[in-house]
């Protein structure tokens, strides 16, 4: 009886999985290893005829200049992003979690941005920040005299694509900070009130330790988003200009495969892309996963 029971809830649960292996197979696996055999690869311009060059491409990516700085760069704008996008989530997350007024129309506001696309949120600033037009840009002019002008100048570029995305990320990480700050026991603060802890002292030693687990995850998901989501704003506001100054690894690898047609390199660009942000994943694990405070 037992024996029937078990095999019949097996089957079942087989049955409940498939979708999911059906769909990580179809979307992630298969590409993956399509990638990799593409690696290996030179095609013709029109993708008729591919040549076995073994390691090649690889070699080509590893002694090329252009490869490093694109990285370098995508290394600058993913570390300034993540701390901007998660540093004023975490802030916005403690100011409207106290009992203002108007604390819940806050709220809306701030998670407002989480519910568009990495490439309407560059629209979004593109608009606000164009030199010609842009309400914020005029304004930036009127008060400080500089011409934020993105469209020529590669370091207001850069810029301008790091504060869309971190933009973008705010809603998602200021949705998980306010869900991590209703769980902390008042009896705590309470007691560090009662004992003269300044704010700061209760943020500190309270507080943030026990929202680190949740910290540290917004750590590991914004590293992932910025080096694999953020092509769309680059896409729509800079396609990597001016002069590269805005040309990180995924707007590179996109280049690559669907403009020069080199589907081979890109797909070597791919791996090297996967086995480097597979390593800062592992060093995040090692080093700020230390720092976790679980209960």
């Amino acid at each position: 009886m037992n024996s029937k029971f078990a095999k019949k809830y097996r089957y079942l649960a087989y049955l409940l999985i498939a979708p999911s292996i059906i769909i990580v197979t179809t979307f992630l696996i298969y590409p993956s290893l399509q990638s990799l055999y593409l690696s290996f690869f030179r095609s013709t311009p029109f993708g008729n005829r591919q040549i076995y060059v073994g390691l090649e491409n690889f070699q080509r990516l590893l002694t090329s200049s252009a490869y490093w700085n694109s990285l370098v760069r995508s290394l600058v704008f993913t570390a300034i992003t993540v701390f901007i996008s998660i540093a004023s989530a975490l802030i916005l997350a403690v100011v409207t979690n106290k009992n203002i007024r108007g604390a819940k129309i806050y709220k809306s506001l701030l998670i407002w941005p989480f519910a568009f696309s990495f490439a309407f949120a560059g629209i979004i600033w593109g608009v606000l920040m164009h030199p010609n037009v842009g309400i914020m840009a005029y304004y930036i002019k009127l008060l400080t005299t500089l011409n934020f002008d993105w469209i020529s100048n590669g370091t207001a570029a850069f810029i301008l694509i790091i504060i869309a995305s971190s933009w973008r990320m705010l809603g998602y990480n200021f949705i998980f900070f306010i869900a991590a700050l209703q769980n902390v026991s008042p009896e705590l603060l309470e007691a560090a009130d009662i004992d003269g802890a300044s704010p700061f002292t209760k943020f500190w030693r309270i507080t943030f330790p026990l929202i680190s687990p949740i910290t540290f995850f917004l750590l590991i998901m914004n590293t992932l988003q910025v080096f694999f989501l953020t092509f769309g704003v680059v896409d729509v506001l800079t396609q990597g200009g001016p002069a590269r100054a805005t040309d990180i690894v995924t707007y590179k690898l996109f280049r690559d495969a669907f403009l020069s047609m080199r589907t081979g390199y890109a797909s070597a660009q791919s791996i090297i892309l996967f086995i480097f942000v597979a390593i800062i994943t592992i060093i995040q694990f090692k080093y700020a996963g230390e720092k976790v405070f679980y209960q």
